[in-house]
């Protein structure tokens, strides 16, 4: 998977080699993202710019941790061929404020909590969902520990904090 990485108004950090890692470790998690002709943009910004993402494209007027806007159904992930052309699998955006604020009252560092973010970004890219059932929560949120366990993070709901 290819990670097209923009940072604006982040502290300097190791953030394209965490972004990587993440990729790595979703692809392990979950294999319908091993195509290699898939492309994601991730951009590290403010929550001034997650929230104006949200109220454009959400309709919700307040920023938040994590955006995703996937660009591609389940279905045509799933069927996409392993040759051809590079394909844009979708965008994530990621609010610095609001990560920080997480990670502080999780006694986490940042760095964790914004794995944590990326890998749930990258599974709703690929199609899963916590919002429409009991059910589909609990399958990403196992998706999510396991890749997040194969970067030596620990399970994030420990505390069964929802996010997004």
């Amino acid at each position: 998977m290819d990670i097209e990485l923009e940072i604006e108004d982040w502290p300097s950090g190791a953030w394209e080699a965490l972004a990587a890692a993440c990729a790595t470790a979703a692809v392990e998690s979950e294999p319908v993202l091993a195509n290699p002709r898939l492309s994601v943009s991730l951009l590290f910004t403010s929550d001034a710019e997650v929230h104006a993402l949200n109220r454009e494209w959400r309709d919700r007027d307040k920023p938040t941790n994590v955006l995703s806007f996937p660009m591609l159904e389940r279905a045509e992930l799933m069927g996409l061929a392993v040759e051809g052309p590079p394909v844009m699998l979708g965008d994530i955006a990621l609010a610095l404020e609001t990560c920080a604020r997480e990670a502080e009252a999780k006694s986490i560092s940042l760095e964790h909590h914004a794995a944590h973010l990326i890998v749930h970004g990258l599974l709703h890219l690929a199609g899963h969902d916590h919002v429409h059932s009991d059910a589909e929560a609990e399958e990403m949120e196992g998706l999510e520990i396991t890749a997040l366990a194969k970067m030596g993070i620990p399970d994030p709901y420990d505390d069964r904090e929802i996010k997004e």
